[in-house]
């Protein structure tokens, strides 16, 4: 990794959560089960756990309120970590962790960072993923810069758990109205304040002076900042500035800004917030509460980490004779426990048909004795019936009978078979307290599996015919605790189907990131392949150097001595049977050192069932400790039950599915169904050619950084904020290569493969830009697909207007431009389109709106896009431009002229 001087790398120890499965929920209006887990990197600091207790309970009467008496918090978790001193006060987790935490708190990864943010990539009204806040932030005196603790916190739980956007935009702070002012990029437009330049600050005092326009855009210059009054009669948005002690409410259909160049107009269609909000599950069924009396403080829970208990349980019924799955369960859980499982922890192994037997006890794993000692034990012969309860409580008993707590404790479960007695233990699991892994092994997997992972919050994955699936679902649950050191990075999982006498090669990238802990697996179906494995330096290891398993488990480990060599890594393998048999490779590592953050992705899908024809999203997320990587190859590979592959490219374009563009969250929509039942998701990250970069630049849906006040006519200044250079807003990343397993999700109502009738239309086009040159308006977009974002649209219809509300609310009686010269491009390319608006005539002041629809051959019709503005304006005469009037609602436009380049969500 080679990163700029300027980077200051923390030495927290991070774990960015991937699939979320918060415990949060809405009962008669009050919030239980929140978790708030503080990351094991974080000193220990009393003052941080009473600086949460405060930040909620002032949250909660401000969350009341701003929703109308409707929700607030009544029971909050704080998770600490088991690198602090144990306490009388600090009860033991159940399910709750790090990495499915709603709010975290972690140092930042660089030393501009403390601006509270949500991870939120999803569409509009779906959940994000967590809060982050930093330990600065919570223990010093941040009131002048963000308002209180507790307003930025409801500012950022609106994010998280209604899927809301900021009403602000850092990116297009200005815009021009359609009554020809400049204003600031808010909601809503009550809100008063000045925009002026600073020139220099001293203290509190500051030299300012007016914003100048901008001779290329017609908005004001760069520098320009709006610097609201402090005193104010607005009482919305708490996604613009909750800082403002008048505003207590989030904007309604009433007050909302829908010109607002922001990504809350972008993402819901120009919806309030209040709509959106009015439209989540929690609110459905919340009715205001009645009275006047204000809702009782939250009640806080201490839990401390403990050490992790893990408990294999696994199916030995007689249907696990065929198609080799008990070799592959074997071969994957031998795997997982000499690779994955971190030190330290404790692991027993229960196996079960119409009975269970416990075959280990917790073992603690130290050295190689105690896997060997559970390894043994792995069960060589299948047979009898299918009893998933009797696997479960003998797991529990296993955990018990060592002295430990079900509670917080993980069992792995794996099972072929069908169980319809199932649901007669679901009680029993929800009072254990422990979290339940499912791993379904072929298409007969009994189908309640997935509600012992939901209720309990533990993954859920589904795995076909080759060992590939098992070893990604098993390498998947990794550590849980937020300790990056303890996490294991699979950087291969290749299945390779090679005919007799027949080599084949392959390479994989090791960074300087990783390499700790590093294990080669090769596994086999009939005959131990020659193994030819090469580090970058050319040392050579050859299949005299792999360990093959004792119990003809049918595989050859080579566990690389000491740190793995940095650089490209090549193997060969020769299938020296006459016949083809089906080899696979399994590359693993770890972290090189407890101060280096290698690169993590972490894979899911929008949700875990769906019903079709409802499209679903798969997002991959590819970061270094917090900052997003950029210019990879971020491929999702989704198989069904019957083995049919979908290979999809993921695309951070900011375009289709993807919410915003160069954020290190990959996405693209998911329509090829095939068949209904379990689909499984797995995705492979690259960094080739030295093109991978890192984004340097702030998170996205978080609290504002004020600039400062107007109080009596006067600014009040705050401390600039440290920014990102421009020249170092970006460094570069080595090649890489990283493998994850996104779990699995289940489709019902899906037609059988290949008869499917066109239902998806193309995607809405969200990034039209317009601009007037000449008498022609140029316009660029990104072009959605035949199918949302995969193909080429059949025709596109664009439409324009001089009035804004009737792109909005009329679009399709609004003036049609020909467009019988456009022919749609691919998917995810730049579209370009020039066009003479006529009838109209373009003028000194003329301003247009446009809009666009792609079209489906089957005449389906995308939605209508972000609504385009364009304004010709003639360049004055005078030699300098002067400056304006800095009232934001007194800027009149009418007197410029030049081409204004703007795009309204």
């Amino acid at each position: 990794m080679v990163l700029s001087l300027y980077v200051v790398l923390f030495l927290a120890l991070h774990l960015l959560p991937g699939v979320k499965s918060s415990m949060a929920n809405l009962n008669n209006n009050g919030y239980d089960g929140i978790v708030i887990a503080i990351n094991p990197g974080v000193p220990e600091d009393e003052k941080l756990i009473q600086n949460i207790k405060e930040m909620v309970t002032e949250a909660s009467t401000y969350l009341f309120h701003a929703t109308k008496r409707r929700v607030y918090f009544r029971n909050v978790s704080i998770l600490i970590p088991n690198t602090w001193k144990s306490k009388s006060e600090y009860s033991m987790p159940k399910q709750e962790s790090y990495d499915q935490a709603d709010v975290i708190v972690a140092n930042p990864y660089l030393k501009y960072g403390d601006d509270p943010y949500t991870l939120q990539y999803g569409q509009c009204g779906e959940k994000g993923q967590y809060i982050h806040f930093t330990p600065n932030f919570l223990l010093t005196n941040n009131l002048p810069i963000y308002g209180s603790r507790g307003r930025v916190f409801v500012h950022e739980w609106a994010h998280l758990r209604w899927g809301i956007f900021d009403e602000y935009n850092v990116d297009r702070p200005f815009y021009i109205s359609s009554r020809n002012t400049i204003e600031a990029t808010r909601c809503s437009t009550h809100i008063t304040g000045i925009n002026v330049v600073f020139k220099e600050c001293q203290g509190s005092s500051c030299i300012t002076r007016p914003c100048r326009r901008d001779s290329q855009t017609g908005l004001y210059e760069a520098k320009c900042t709006f610097i609201p009054e402090k005193s104010q009669t607005a009482r919305d948005s708490i996604m613009f500035v909750q800082s403002l002690d008048s505003v207590t409410e989030f904007c309604t259909a009433k007050t909302h800004n829908t010109e607002a160049p922001n990504l809350q107009n972008k993402m819901c269609s120009s919806r309030s917030t209040w709509d959106v909000i009015m439209d989540s599950d929690d609110f459905r069924n919340a009715s205001p509460m009645k009275g006047t009396d204000p809702p009782p403080h939250p009640t806080f829970s201490l839990l401390k980490s403990k050490q992790r208990v893990v408990c294999l349980v696994l199916d030995k019924s007689g249907s696990m004779s065929s198609e080799d799955r008990l070799f592959r369960m074997n071969q994957a859980a031998e795997l997982y426990l000499i690779q994955i499982i971190e030190k330290g922890s404790l692991v027993g192994m229960v196996t079960f048909e119409s009975l269970a037997t416990t075959l280990n006890y917790l073992t603690e794993i130290i050295g190689d004795n105690a896997y060997e000692k559970i390894t043994a034990n792995l069960p060589q012969e299948a047979s009898g019936g299918t009893s998933i309860c009797s696997g479960l409580r003998a797991g529990f008993q296993a955990i018990i009978h060592s002295n430990q707590s079900t509670s917080g404790s993980e069992i792995i479960l794996l099972t072929d078979g069908e169980d319809d007695q199932i649901s007669s233990c679901f009680e029993e699991v929800k009072q254990s307290g422990a979290i339940i892994h499912t791993i379904a092994l072929g298409p007969s997997a009994a189908r309640e599996l997935e509600t012992l992972s939901n209720m309990t919050g533990g993954y859920r994955f589904y795995a076909n015919k080759d060992i590939n699936g098992l070893t990604d679902a098993f390498s998947r649950i990794s550590s849980r605790s937020g300790s990056i050191t303890q996490q294991a990075i699979q950087l291969e999982s290749k299945a390779l189907n090679i005919t007799g006498r027949k080599w084949i090669n392959g390479t994989v990238p090791v960074d300087s990131t990783i390499g700790n802990d590093t294990f080669f697996v090769v596994t086999w179906t009939i005959q131990k392949p020659e193994i030819l494995l090469q580090d970058p330096k050319g040392t050579k290891y050859e299949a005299s150097d792999f360990k093959v398993d004792k119990l003809n488990i049918r595989s050859a480990r080579l566990r690389i001595p000491g740190i793995a060599e940095t650089g490209t890594w090549t193997y060969s393998l020769l299938n020296k049977h006459a016949k083809s048999q089906m080899l696979t490779v399994t590359m693993t590592t770890r972290a090189r050192s407890p101060t280096t953050l290698p690169v993590i992705a972490t894979a899911h899908m929008s949700r875990s069932t769906t019903h079709y024809p409802s499209p679903m999203i798969v997002y991959a997320q590819v970061s270094q400790g917090f900052l997003p990587v950029l210019g990879i190859n971020v491929t999702a590979i989704i198989e069904t039950e019957d083995g049919h592959q979908v290979i999809l490219e993921l695309w951070d374009n900011g375009a289709g599915a993807d919410t915003v563009k160069n954020d290190g969250i990959y996405s693209r929509y998911f329509t090829e169904y095939h068949g209904n039942g379990r689909y499984s998701l797995k995705v492979h990250a690259q960094a080739r050619n030295n093109i991978a970069r890192l984004s340097l630049r702030q998170q996205q849906n978080r609290a504002m950084y004020i600039p400062g006040y107007v109080e009596n006519g006067k600014i009040i200044p705050n401390p600039p904020r440290p920014e990102v250079k421009d020249d170092v807003s970006e460094a570069k990343v080595e090649d890489f290569s990283r493998l994850t397993s996104g779990g699995s999700f289940t489709v019902s109502g899906a037609p059988p493969a290949g008869s499917h009738t066109p239902v998806f239309p193309p995607g809405k086009i969200t990034d039209l830009e317009a601009k007037v040159k000449d008498d022609h308006i140029q316009l660029s977009w990104t072009a959605p697909g035949n199918v949302l974002d995969k193909g080429k649209a059949n025709s596109y219809i664009i439409r324009i207007s001089k009035c804004f509300l009737d792109l909005q609310e009329d679009f399709d009686n609004a003036a049609l431009v020909n467009t019988a010269s456009l022919i749609p491009k691919e998917a995810g390319s730049i579209e370009n389109f020039e066009f003479k608006p006529e009838p109209f005539k373009i003028e000194n002041g003329t301003k247009f709106y446009i809009a666009i629809q792609a079209i489906h051959e089957a005449n389906l019709t995308s939605e209508v896009s972000n609504i385009a503005q364009a304004t010709k304006f003639i360049p004055p005469q005078e030699s300098s431009v002067p400056a304006l009037g800095t009232k934001i609602f007194a800027t009149s436009l009418a007197i410029w002229g030049l081409a204004v380049i703007l795009s309204i969500f």
